[in-house]
Order: structure tokens, then sequence, then C-alpha cells
């Protein structure tokens, strides 16, 4: 007796296939694209074009030791200045969520200071303080001192100018710090309480790593900030940073745009490497988030696991279709 093939083990054995719809024309979309082109490459030849410029200048300082240095020297402030905001910032929004209301006020009144007086100011004010206190000591307050120490030779320019931009950064970062703590669910301490985890770990483990996808974003744009607020350094006065170091050839040498525009293709080229930093780590922490796959060959925004069971066969169906009952 001879068998038919039954239609499901026909279907059984064709590939899996899903939809591949054509995008509708567009030809606004493309005319605009032409015409943004276009001023782009005017632009482009306007900058190539004009002797004004001194193209040659500009290459000559773009990579001379001095700026060299001082590119440098920009990114420790950077990367100093940003570690002790975020130290900072994360202690205070702790503070703020305590339950002791003297914690609370002390967060606030930092708050309250550092984002009230403009960081120019506070950078006049770190480097005139060895003018203001010749020593500075440790001990009792009214009473016996335990440690003294000149205050010139402990706050140097590259201290003062560090300490002036991470302690008003850390005011401002403890805002965001606060909004991404406030944007998990407070469910979810609740239940790691009751396992038994401590205040501490329930920080660490569970609160922190999923308010990051809240905060990385904004705090990466505060980094970006930073590195152009170094400028402001002059102020303590630190003279070693990347601005000064240009301004000074430029009243030097009378080339003042070569020397802007020095400065400007050297802070461009660091931007664009924080911001491919901060796509991956926002990435990172957005895994689950964002709605993407896992897996760059998936179809659908499916994770690798979905893909895998769709190029299986094992189903005639799409398992993971969004049906509603």
């Amino acid at each position: 007796m001879s068998t038919q093939p039954t239609s499901a083990g026909t279907s059984s054995d064709a590939p899996v296939k899903l939809n591949n719809p054509k995008p509708v024309p567009k030809p606004g979309t493309w005319i605009s694209a032409a015409i943004v082109a276009v001023l782009g490459a005017m632009f482009v030849h306007a900058l190539l074009t004009n002797e004004k410029f001194h193209w040659d200048t500009v290459w000559f300082f773009f990579r001379e030791v001095h700026v060299v240095r001082a590119v440098g020297i920009t990114l420790v402030l950077t990367f100093l200045a940003m570690l002790i905001g975020i130290i900072l910032a994360v202690t205070t929004a702790v503070m703020r969520q305590s339950s002791n209301p003297v914690l609370r006020w002390v967060a606030l009144a930092y708050l309250w200071f550092f984002r009230g007086t403009p960081i120019y100011t506070q950078l006049v004010f770190w480097g005139a303080l060895s003018a203001l206190y010749q020593h500075l000591s440790l001990g009792v307050p009214f009473g016996p001192e335990m440690l003294t120490f000149e205050t010139k030779t402990v706050f140097s320019p590259f201290i003062a100018a560090v300490l002036g931009l991470g302690i008003n950064e850390g005011a401002y970062l403890s805002e965001i710090v606060r909004s991404g703590l406030a944007s998990v669910d407070p469910g979810q301490s609740e239940a790691a309480g009751a396992l038994g985890m401590s205040k501490g770990k329930i920080l660490r483990r569970i609160v922190l790593p999923q308010a990051m996808r809240v905060i990385v974003p904004p705090t990466g744009n505060e980094t970006i900030s930073m590195l152009k607020t170094t400028s402001l350094v002059l102020a303590v006065p630190y003279t070693l940073d990347l601005t000064f170091v240009t301004n000074s050839y430029a009243s030097s040498t009378y080339q003042t745009i070569p020397l802007l525009i020095v400065a400007a293709l050297w802070y461009i080229i660091i931007t664009s490497i924080l911001m491919v930093g901060q796509h991956y780590i926002e990435r990172y922490y957005g895994r689950g988030f964002d709605g993407r796959s896992a897996s760059t060959g998936s179809k659908r925004g499916l994770s690798a696991r979905q893909q895998a069971i769709l190029d299986a066969r094992t189903t005639t169906d799409d398992p993971f279709l969004e049906v509603t009952p």
C-alpha cells in the first residue's frame, strides 16, 4: 500500500520564510540628501581653497610636541576630574536616600553651593586657596592639631584644577545618579532584602547595574563637556592645557585662526573617540531593554536562541509571533 506524502511532511522540509516587504519609494528623502551633499561639498571647498586659513601652519602645530603634550594633559585632567565627580556623585546620591537627616542635608548643601556658583569662580577660589590659608591642618576643631602642612606645597595648580573640576562635576552627576537609582523598581530592592541581602550588596548587585542604563548616556555627555571645560583651568591658574598652549602660540606667532583650528581639531578627535566608547557602553548596559537582537545575523529583532530555533526548521510556524488571544 503506497502512502502519499502529507502536507505536514512537505511543509516541514520547506524553509521558514519571513516577510520581506519592499520599502516605499521616498524621492523627497533622496532630494534632501542631494541638497545636503551639495551644501557640504561647497563648505569643504570653501575651507580648503581659502589661503587665509594657512593649512600648512595648522598641520605644523597640530603635531608640535608641546601641543601634543597639552592634549595628553587635557585628557588626564578630564579623566581625574570625572573620576572624582563620579565618586562624589554616587556618594551624595546615596546620602540623599539615607534615613539620616544629617547626611541628607549635607548632600543637599553640597549640591546647592556647587551648582549655584559658576565653575570659573570656583576655580579662582581653588587657585587662591594658598593665599587664603597659608597652612592647613588636621585635628580636633578648636583643639590640638595633629597634622599641619603648607598649602602651596600640597595644592599645586594641577591639583587645584583637578579638585575644582571634579568637585563641581560631582554636584551635576549626583542628580544623574539619583535619577538612575530612582528608575529601578523599588520592589526589586525589597525582594533582595527579603532574601537577606545587605543594603550595600543590594546597591552593588541589584540597583546600580540596572540604573547604569539611565546613568551612562548623560554621564557620557558630561564627560565630553568636561573635556572642553578644562579650557577654564587658566583661572587657577594652570597653563599646560590644550587651550592655553594654542592661545600662547597664537599670541606669539599672530596666527590666531590656524591655532584655533588646531585646538578645535584635537577636541573634535577626542570627542569622536569618546562618543564611540559611549555608544558601546550604552549598548552593553542596554541589553534586554532596547529591543534589538543580541546577534547581528538575526531577523526581526529575535534573540540568537529564537533565531536558532527558526533556522533548525523544527516547526512549521514562527513560534515567536505576537498573537492576541
